[in-house]
């Protein structure tokens, strides 16, 4: 870990933090975490530490999932999860191969870069999707069921291949729980569940790429407090902040990561 500067250290941390957030209410604070881990590790390692900033933060997703899943534990909806977990699991082993073929020759480790700045602004478009869709929900009826098996495949398939490329899935499973009317505690303890189960089945995929191995692991154990405190805290932070302020600047700021991961 030495090419990492006191500079990096610091906005690592700052990106466990908005994982926390994210994890304990702030939408799209996570994706601002995928952001910042890429080009910190890709100012310190080169083009290299793109890929292996996924698997340093996958373990600190698993802590803060661990956190969410503590707080949040009696109000999941296990038939949603049922639903959407097969083709999730699907969708990661897609995602995989993907990864694999991206990662086996270095050459192609810029197209990664930006595979995971286009994913950041799709996760960002569907975002903007999702709270469109929150307004019209109230005037119109949708025309998918509760628990629909064509959404399930959709938005489980989509978000197996995201998480798996750039643990950036966050929108599409909170698109889909919003679709099946969720009240307020139920989506999150839902969505918590939902993504320790995908978040630990990524594990023995990531360290067969060599993405998570010894050499870095002591760096996400290292990041883990900062992503548990701030999950726990995130419920009184939403409290005291202008939340709707915090939302723009947050996705301001993913959007010009996703385009400098682009360039």
């Amino acid at each position: 870990m030495e090419p990492l500067t006191t500079n990096h250290w610091a906005l690592l941390a700052l990106g466990a933090v908005f994982t926390g957030l994210g994890k304990g209410g702030l939408p799209g604070a996570g994706n601002l975490t995928v952001a910042i881990f890429a080009l910190v590790l890709e100012d310190a390692l080169g083009p290299g530490g793109v890929p292996l900033s996924v698997g340093i933060l996958l373990p600190v997703l698993i802590a803060a999932d661990i956190a969410a899943v503590f707080i949040y534990r009696r109000h999941a909806e296990w038939k949603f999860i049922i639903r959407l977990l097969p083709f999730f699991l699907i969708g990661i082993v897609a995602g995989y191969f993907v990864f694999d073929y991206f990662t086996v020759d270095k050459s192609r480790t810029d197209l990664l870069k930006i595979l995971i700045g286009v994913i950041l602004l799709a996760m960002t478009a569907l975002h903007f999707f999702r709270e469109w869709t929150k307004k019209k929900k109230s005037s119109e009826t949708t025309a998918e069921p509760r628990g629909s098996l064509r959404l399930g495949i959709i938005f489980g398939l989509s978000g197996g291949i995201a998480t798996m490329l750039a643990n950036a899935a966050g929108p599409v499973a909170q698109l889909y729980l919003l679709a099946m009317a969720l009240p307020k505690y139920a989506f999150i303890g839902t969505a918590a569940w939902l993504f320790l189960i995908v978040n630990v089945a990524k594990v023995p995929f990531m360290v067969d790429l060599h993405i998570i191995n010894g050499d870095w692991l002591m760096l996400s154990f290292q990041m883990m407090p900062f992503a548990v405190v701030a999950t726990i805290i995130a419920p009184y932070i939403v409290k005291h902040i202008n939340q709707k302020l915090f939302e723009t600047l947050l996705w301001v700021f993913v959007i010009f990561a996703g385009v400098k991961l682009l360039l």
